[in-house]
């Protein structure tokens, strides 16, 4: 798996904890999520950024949504992220912000995406349970969704069921920034 770039530690650190709270070892949580060992340690220890795909494996395999690596041990009713307190995950293809978590019974996850210039969403085609709902905040970026391309330009927004696959890039040769809410299904694996 192709992961760069150093993650926050907080993430990896966060990943660690789920895992030895369920009594996994590396291998298992492999095992389960289809992530190698490797990226899974090299993550933990803030070495590799991991895509999002590889952030849905790994949060299905451990039953627990995706803003689960970004939220403090203690859940609140009430959750204000601060501007300057985000934590991102950068990657290759941009940084993903966690925009909210920590919320009992959290059904959203709500982040920023940066996408670097005519940079793809990595980990190729991505497909998850639940439903995607993107808002494009600036510059271009065209969402495929089951084969089909949707050109999205500042106030456009996308919603689509996220088991289909899909994956996403800049164009124009600019960054573009969404706004990207997902809505986990549970009752339905990660595909």
């Amino acid at each position: 798996m192709d992961e760069s770039r150093e993650s926050p530690p907080d993430v990896g650190a966060r990943l660690r904890e789920l895992r030895r709270a369920r009594g996994l070892s590396l291998r298992d949580l492999a095992a389960a999520s289809g992530v190698s060992a490797n990226t899974i340690s090299l993550v933990e220890r803030g070495r590799s950024s991991p895509s999002v795909a590889t952030l849905h494996r790994l949060t299905r395999a451990l039953d627990v949504p995706i803003t689960a690596l970004f939220e403090e041990s203690s859940a609140s009713s009430v959750v204000v992220t601060r501007a300057g307190e985000r934590r991102p995950i950068r990657g290759g293809w941009g940084d993903l912000e966690s925009l909210g978590a920590g919320v009992p019974h959290q059904q959203i996850s709500p982040f920023l995406l940066t996408i670097k210039p005519s940079k793809r969403s990595r980990g190729l085609v991505i497909s998850h349970s639940g439903d995607e709902f993107i808002y494009c905040l600036s510059g271009r970026v065209e969402y495929v969704v089951d084969g089909r391309s949707y050109v999205l330009e500042p106030g456009d927004s996308l919603l689509f069921e996220a088991r289909l696959p899909h994956h996403w890039r800049a164009l124009d040769g600019q960054p573009a920034q969404i706004l990207l809410i997902m809505q986990d299904d549970q009752a339905h694996p990660l595909e």
